[in-house]
C-alpha cells in the first residue's frame, strides 16, 4: 500500500519573515505583438485579436534589454531582506528558482549570492523544476530550518522573457511560419517577465507568518514532451497540457485535502501558478472552487514562470487582498509535469 503522506511537508517551525517583488517596467500589449505578426496572420487566416481572446492576457512586461535574471533576483532579495528584519550575515541558505539563468554555470545563484554579499557560509544553488520551483524552493528551505540545520533562508526568483519573446516573433514573421508553428509557439507570446524573493525563518523570534507545507505530485510519464521550453522558444501541446495538468491537479488536490484535513473551500486566498484564462477557470471549476478567490495575475502580466506563485501573494499582500490571519493555499502546476499545493497562515 502507498504512504500517502510521501512527498508530503508539514512545518511546525518556519515563517515567512519577508516577501517582495518586482515588476519589469516595460508594458508589450497583446495587440502590439498581433501587429508585428500581421503579414503571418493575414497569410495563415488567423483572425486579429486570437492572442488576447484565447488567453485573456492583455499585456505581460519586459526588462530593459540586456538584463541579466542575477540583476532583478538579487534586486527583490534585497528588498524581501530589508522588510524581514533579518541580517544578511544570518541568511544560511540562498536558492535560485528561476527558469531564465545568466549562464549554464556558474549557477545564478552563486552570482545572486555575491551581489548581494551574503554569508560564506550560505549554501547556494540553483533550483529548476519549471514554474514549481519557488515552490519547491520555499519547502527545501523550510526543511533545512525544521531540522536545525539554519535559522534563515532565502528563495528567489528572477525571470527574463524578452529574448524568447523576440525569437519567436522573429521566427513566427517569417515566410516558413505555418498554422501549426503558430499554435504550438503561441505560449511563448504569453510569458512576462518578473522578479520576486521570500525571506523564511525559524519561528522562535518576533513576526512572521505560518508556512505550514503542503503535498507534491508528478505524472511524467509520456508528459515530459507537452511543453518544452529553451532559451529562444517554447513548443507547447496547449490542449495535451490543459487536459494531463487538471488530471494531476485534481488527484493532487483531493489527496492533499485527504491526508491534512483540509477545509477544501475554506481558505480566503488561493494563489495558483497562472498561465490563461482558460487555465485558471478550468482549476477552480476543476477542484470545485470558488474563481473569485483566486485574484489575477496573468491579464496584466501574462505568465511569470515560477515567480508566479508568490508573486500573486505578494501583490495580494500589498492590495490588502491577503491581511493578518487569512488562509492562503499556494498552488500550481508544472511543466513535467508535476503538481503542489502549500498552506500558508498570514
Amino acid at each position: 500500500m502507498v504512504d500517502s503522506m510521501r512527498a508530503a511537508q508539514r512545518y511546525d517551525q518556519v515563517v515567512i519573515t519577508g516577501l517582495a517583488h518586482l515588476d519589469a517596467p516595460n508594458v508589450v500589449g497583446s495587440t502590439e505583438l498581433e501587429d508585428r505578426l500581421g503579414d503571418t496572420l493575414a497569410r495563415l487566416r488567423i483572425t486579429p485579436g486570437l492572442l488576447e481572446k484565447l488567453s485573456g492576457i492583455v499585456e505581460r512586461r519586459v526588462w530593459d534589454e540586456g538584463t541579466r535574471p542575477s540583476e532583478v533576483a538579487a534586486r527583490a532579495g534585497e528588498e524581501a531582506l530589508a522588510r524581514s528584519g533579518v541580517d544578511r550575515e544570518a541568511i544560511g541558505a540562498l536558492i535560485n528558482t528561476s527558469v531564465s539563468r545568466d549562464h549554464l554555470e556558474p549557477s545564478t545563484a552563486s552570482i545572486v549570492h555575491g551581489r548581494m554579499e551574503l554569508p560564506p557560509e550560505a549554501v547556494n544553488f540553483d533550483l529548476g523544476n519549471a514554474c514549481l520551483g519557488f515552490l519547491n524552493g520555499m519547502n527545501l528551505v523550510a526543511t533545512m530550518i525544521e531540522r536545525g540545520e539554519i535559522d534563515h533562508g532565502l528563495v528567489v526568483a528572477g525571470e527574463t522573457s524578452l529574448f524568447a519573446m523576440e525569437s519567436t516573433i522573429a521566427r513566427l514573421a517569417g515566410p516558413e511560419a505555418t498554422r501549426h508553428m503558430f499554435h504550438e509557439q503561441f505560449a511563448t507570446l504569453t510569458v512576462g517577465s518578473g522578479a520576486v524573493a521570500m525571506v523564511l525563518s525559524r519561528a522562535d523570534g518576533p513576526g512572521g507568518h505560518r508556512f505550514l507545507g503542503g503535498l507534491g505530485r508528478a505524472s511524467t510519464t509520456g508528459n515530459a514532451d507537452l511543453c518544452v521550453g529553451q532559451a529562444d522558444e517554447m513548443r507547447t501541446d496547449t490542449r495535451g497540457l490543459l487536459m494531463a495538468g487538471m488530471e494531476l491537479a485534481g488527484r493532487t488536490w483531493k489527496e492533499a485535502v485527504d491526508s491534512f484535513s483540509w477545509d477544501a473551500a475554506g481558505y480566503d486566498v488561493y494563489c495558483l501558478h497562472q498561465v490563461s484564462k482558460v487555465h485558471t477557470r478550468a482549476v477552480a471549476e476543476q477542484l470545485q472552487l470558488a474563481e473569485e478567490r483566486f485574484p489575477s495575475l496573468y491579464p496584466r502580466f501574462g505568465n511569470i514562470g515560477p515567480a508566479g506563485v508568490p508573486t500573486v501573494l505578494s501583490k495580494a499582500v500589498e492590495d490588502g487582498t491577503v491581511s493578518d490571519g487569512s488562509r492562503v493555499m499556494l498552488m500550481g502546476v508544472g511543466s513535467g509535469i508535476n503538481a503542489a499545493a502549500a498552506e500558508v497562515v498570514w
